[in-house]
């Protein structure tokens, strides 16, 4: 997707170099002895941000190549060991490809004498999984109440078409500041999110352009559970919006990533690829199959089982076909020129990971074009090319509940072309991602305190997914341990005396349930107390999530996707026994947004004779729950946890 759309536009820029005198980095440097300090009121923190300045500027070279100098100056204060870890290495940013003008650091002690580090300290290394390089200061010397400091600059290629700059973060900032510089002809555009003020403009400068914002005593953003802390905390986004010399609007617009994504992924194919594609679904499996939806799921199980992927790999059409390696943009063309040829009709999703920025359908950048789905119309279902672990009809959970822009193929005559519409991108509703439980508990005739208890349990939707979609690949000796991991979930002690696993085959995910049936024993959940039993029903289900809020909810509740819970517990009432306690079970909890429950938890039962019959059914039919909805939200999720907690007194009959 980069080397698409984040090339520069070297059109944009022949003719319009106009003289920017030096960059701004030549002119910045630290004091050469600071005097910093911290308030007395401040020294229960365990760190604080006194400065933070970001500055990157558009410059234009001598041989007329516009280039990006992006800089970035920190002065922080540490006053537990646990931040003196953090900051021990201070990684920069930057590519291979990219050259390290400035980097300076030092640590400043209590006693305000001076540690700069010397050249030997800033260090390479590789990472051992990706292979990726990276460089940072190795800091030493810091000890409680020290400062330490640094400021680099980067020469790198130019990113202008939308770029995330994060200003806020969980410590305390004094001052803030963001700026852009840019030739005077370049016209760049912002937008401010969660707090952060609007970038103003600096009408003073003359020979350039210069954009601003400033912040002082920056509010910390904390940490809560089930939280997009990144997609919430402060941020600002820019990109380049006008060439002003050359009368060129619209520089980030998506109606040109529209244009230039459905040219590459969308081409005429030779008639090499043509027979290469032929064969390709003949080993598929597909060739014979009738139904579209079917057709589909074969042919992304075959893909994501048999074309290995490799970032490391720039193949096209052919080579992927041949070698069945590729990198992203190969698993989207070799989508494409299968669903092409086999007549399928689709359109290609832009969209972002709603946790960590939202897709913002009001201001294009490229920014918020990251991810890639494949969506089929006639179905309204996804796909995703590239996530292994993701199947049809259930892409990336945070993928949807969020914006995209939708790629859309036109037809004139015989000229083809595309539009793109940014459209919302449903969830998959609750009811299609089900965890289902149904128990039948029996007494030991002779010994009450041990129980049988028959388990079958059916998932569905994203629950099945990450075990049904992969199920060909366990071999048996894995299925018997996962049999038996869903046989202990009633007890890690349970002795398990019966286990099955039903419709484990990828072939038949998203059409039937993933299911384990097992039976066990155990005197785990069982107590005598006198002449009566103590039976823990409630541990059957599983432990449960528990939510405790000491302070004020700040951001939102942001869950992967929508899901139910269904549960029955049969339970066969030992002769002359009863139960003392039945309205226990009875649990209630439901928020309704727009006068439909959005969120339910309800638990009841119904005896007819010896057998009680229990349901505790639950569901989520909301991904993001307001701050200002976190109390309902708390007391269904609290419900579960509270019918956790449920002891069944079992006693004689009088």
């Amino acid at each position: 997707m980069k080397k698409i759309l984040l090339s520069v536009c070297a059109i944009l820029f022949i003719h319009t170099i106009i003289a920017q005198n030096i960059p701004e980095f030549q002119n910045y440097d630290w004091e050469e002895t600071p005097i910093y300090s911290i308030e007395e009121s401040e020294k229960e923190e365990q760190i604080i941000t006194l400065k933070e300045h970001v500055m990157t500027e558009f410059f234009f070279e001598d041989s007329g190549g516009l280039t990006e100098y992006f800089l970035e100056h920190r002065i922080v204060w540490l006053n537990s060991d646990e931040k003196i870890e953090d900051y021990n290495k201070i990684y920069i940013p930057y590519a291979t490809s990219s050259n390290l003008e400035v980097s300076k650091a030092r640590v400043i002690n209590k006693k305000g004498e001076i540690l700069e580090l010397d050249k030997s300290k800033l260090l390479s290394a590789v990472d051992e999984e990706t292979g990726s390089k990276y460089t940072y200061f190795a800091l030493e010397g810091i000890e409680k109440g020290s400062f330490i400091e640094y400021f680099y600059v980067v020469k790198k290629r130019p990113a202008y078409k939308g770029r995330k700059i994060a200003l806020q973060s969980t410590n305390p900032k004094k001052v803030v500041d963001f700026d852009l510089y840019a030739p005077k002809n370049l016209l760049f555009a912002f937008k401010s999110y969660n707090g952060i003020p609007e970038a103003t403009r600096d009408t003073i400068i003359a020979n350039k352009k210069h954009w601003n914002i400033h912040m002082e005593n920056v509010q910390p953003l904390e940490r809560e559970a089930q939280s997009a802390y990144n997609a919430q905390r402060g941020f600002v986004v820019y990109k380049l919006d006008k060439n002003l010399a050359t009368g060129v609007n619209g520089i980030s617009s998506y109606g040109e990533v529209s244009q230039n994504i459905y040219s590459y992924y969308y081409p005429e194919y030779t008639k090499k690829q043509k027979k290469l594609l032929k064969k390709f679904i003949a080993e598929a499996g597909i060739d014979k199959l009738t139904d579209q939806e079917e057709i589909i799921r074969k042919l992304e199980m075959f893909i994501k089982t048999n074309v290995f992927s490799s970032e490391g790999v720039d193949y096209d059409l052919e080579e992927t076909l041949e070698k069945k390696v590729a990198d992203e943009s190969g698993f989207i063309s070799l989508y494409t020129a299968v669903f092409n040829t086999l007549g399928i009709k689709s359109q290609l999703v832009i969209t972002t990971d709603r946790t960590e920025i939202k897709f913002d359908k009001k201001f294009e950048a490229n920014n918020f074009l990251r991810d890639f789905l494949i969506y089929i119309p006639k179905y309204k279902k996804y796909l995703s090319p590239t996530e292994v672990e993701s199947r049809y009809g259930f892409p990336p959970a945070n993928m949807t509940d969020n914006y995209g822009l939708f790629i859309k193929e036109v037809k004139v005559g015989d000229y083809k072309s595309a539009v793109g519409k940014i459209k919302y991108i449903k969830p998959i509703k609750a009811d299609k991602t089900v965890d289902k439980m149904d128990f039948e508990v029996s007494f030991d005739v002779d010994d009450f305190t041990i129980i049988n208890v028959d388990f079958k349990n059916e998932l569905t939707g994203y629950y099945a997914m990450y075990l049904q979609a992969f199920a060909n690949l366990f071999n048996e000796e894995q299925k018997t341990e996962l049999m038996e991991e869903f046989g202990k979930r009633i007890h890690a002690d349970a002795e398990i005396i019966k286990k099955d696993m039903q419709n484990a085959s990828p072939d038949v995910f998203g059409i039937k349930p993933l299911v384990f049936d097992v039976t066990v024993e155990t005197d785990a959940l069982v107590e005598k107390a006198g002449n009566k039993y103590l039976f823990k029903v409630g541990d059957l289900i599983g432990q449960q999530m528990q939510l405790y809020q000491e302070k004020k909810r700040v951001m939102p509740v942001e869950n992967e996707f929508q899901r139910s819970y269904v549960r029955t517990i049969k339970i066969n009432i030992p002769e002359g026994y009863q139960v003392k306690n039945l309205d226990d079970i009875k649990i209630e909890n439901a928020y309704l947004r727009k006068g439909k429950k959005a969120l339910s938890f309800l638990s009841d039962y119904e005896l007819n004779g010896n057998v009680l019959t229990i349901i505790a059914n639950e569901y989520y039919k909301m991904n993001i729950v307001a701050a200002s909805e976190y109390e309902e939200y708390r007391k269904v999720i609290n419900s579960a946890a509270d019918f956790n907690k449920i002891t069944l007194v079992l006693e004689p009959k009088s």
